[in-house]
This record gives structure tokens, sequence and C-alpha cells, in this order.
């Protein structure tokens, strides 16, 4: 029976918020980590630990679910800079093992999180839609896109169904500390404790934030609609950037709580401006955001402070 939903990065901040999303509608799902988690595992709940890193370890997984979410990511942009094998140990080759995996089950949807804020490079002129060319400025970036040529490569030859994310930056309650990767949950640790806040550049970088739960609310359209063969590719943005200069004075307002910055250079990962277009998801499932930046943070800082 392919009743199960497989989720690759369970651990996560996403795999996490998709799995008790998913359990609380009494959805059957397999866990897949790769190291044991302190945090419980919703009642009912199968957990598989490995490291993923060959076709076999996925062996006996795919053959019971009907959907595999691939939400597993070890490396940052930051991480990568001026090493590449380390976006190819990290995360190239479990998304290769996956991909050979899911030849032999064609029954089994794929759902893959790319990345909106690394692949398309900087957007001056227009936001980025789904069909501009790709112009990774990292290591990391570039990692995302071969993923995504692999995954249509192997949707072609074999007949199978594959939608691609390319989600802007999430957040929300859940998302903990990750070095260099995550800037409100960083800014809320340096409110928290007192202590400067490191930022590259001088703040003019524009970025777009997107709330978890809406992101999780697109991710449940596709599960539910019937398997439809081939490969589908989604922005995923709240639709609207901010500097982020402004996203701390809003932090910053909203917390109630002073901080004090330190500038440093700008790395060259990093691009200007990056906005999304979210036109296709709209048109497809009806799709919006829904919670503002302004709530989105007043909600994350509740939680955060929860945790103290």
């Amino acid at each position: 029976m392919t009743e199960a939903v497989a989720i690759l990065g369970a651990n996560g901040f996403v795999g996490r918020h998709l799995m008790e999303r998913l359990a609380e509608r009494g959805q059957p799902i397999i866990a897949l980590v790769r190291s044991n988690s302190r945090r419980p595992f919703p009642s009912g709940v199968e957990v598989r630990v490995s490291e993923f890193s060959t076709p076999e370890d996925f062996n006996g997984i795919l053959a019971r679910s009907h959907t595999i979410i691939h939400a597993a990511s070890v490396s940052t942009p930051g991480q990568t800079a001026g090493r590449p094998l380390a976006e190819l140990d990290g995360n190239l080759r479990l998304t290769l093992a996956l991909t050979t995996a899911l030849q032999h089950a064609p029954h089994c949807r794929l759902i893959y999180l790319s990345s909106g804020g690394t692949l398309y490079g900087d957007t001056h002129d227009h936001p980025a839609n789904e069909n501009d060319v790709l112009r990774p400025r990292s290591y990391y970036g570039a990692g995302k896109a071969a993923s995504e040529h692999f995954i249509h490569a192997a949707a072609m030859q074999f007949n199978l169904a594959a939608t691609i994310f390319r989600p802007s930056n999430l957040y929300g309650p859940g998302q903990g500390l990750r070095n260099g990767f995550g800037i409100i949950p960083t800014t809320f640790d340096r409110i928290q404790n007192k202590t400067p806040l490191t930022l590259w550049g001088d703040g003019s970088a524009v970025r777009d934030y997107l709330y978890i739960d809406d992101f999780i609310r697109l991710c449940l359209h596709i599960i539910d609609k019937p398997i439809s063969r081939g490969t589908q590719i989604l922005n995923a943005a709240y639709g609207h950037g901010v500097s982020l200069n402004d996203l701390i004075d809003t932090i910053c307002r909203i917390t109630e709580h002073p901080l004090s910055i330190v500038r440093d250079a700008s790395r060259t990962v990093d691009v200007a401006r990056i906005e999304l277009d979210v036109h296709a998801a709209q048109r497809a499932y009806g799709w919006t955001a829904e919670v503002s930046l302004e709530e989105g943070i007043a909600r994350t800082w509740r939680w955060w402070q929860g945790l103290a």
C-alpha cells in the first residue's frame, strides 16, 4: 500500500512543520533523518535513521509512499564559498541517491525544496519567474540548480512526477539558530543576549520573507492533488521584498528592543536584490501568502520568548 508521505529532513525547520501538519490530518508518515532527535516525533510516525547517501538507503520506503518530500539540506551559501566539494558531499550526493531510487518507484511523487533566493542572481528589472535563466552566485545555489536538472532529467526518462519549489527566505516558529542562515532568528538571539549583530554590506540588500505556515499550505495543495507526470517548478514568496535595514528596523520595533549592529564587507556570494514572481502558484492553486511580515515576526517573537 502506497499510503505514506516520506519526509527527508524531517528534523529540519520545514520538515518538522510538514510532519506535524500531516500528522494532525492522520496521514501515515515516514520520517527520514540522518541522526536521532531529542525532540519527540508525533505519535504514529515511523522514523528511519540513515545517511541516505545511496539508493539502497531508500529500500522499503518509496514502495510504501505516494509522495516523498526532499527538505534536507546541510550546507549554506556561506559555508560552500570556495568549497564546491562541500556541496557535493552535503547535498548533491543525497539528491542523486534519491533520484536514482525513484527510477524504480514511478508511482511516488517527489517534492523538492530548491532555493528562490540563490538561483536567479540579481533581479533589478523585474521579479524573477520560473522561466528566467538561472545565474547562481554561490556553490550552494549551483548545487540547487544541478539538483533541479537531475530531477527534471529523471522525470523525463522514467516518467516521474516532481514538483520543485523555489521558496524565498522562510521563517517562523521552530526555526532555530544556524550559522550563516536565517537572519530573523539570528537577530532575535542577538537581541535576547544583548550582543551585536554582524551584517555583511550596508543593509540595502533586498530579500523576500515568507512565513512558514503559508509555505506549508502550498505544499499541502500539491500533496492533495492527483499525481501529474513531469516536472513542475513553482516560486513561493510573500511577493514584496524589503531591505535588510528595514527588516532589522521592523524587528526592533515589534520586539521593542534596541540592537547594536556591526558592519562587515559584502560577500561575493550575496545578491543585491532578489524578488520572486508568484503568479504561477496563484494560477495553478489559487495560493497567495496571507501572513504579513509584521504579523509573522510578531508570532515568531512570541514563540522565541517562550524558549527563554
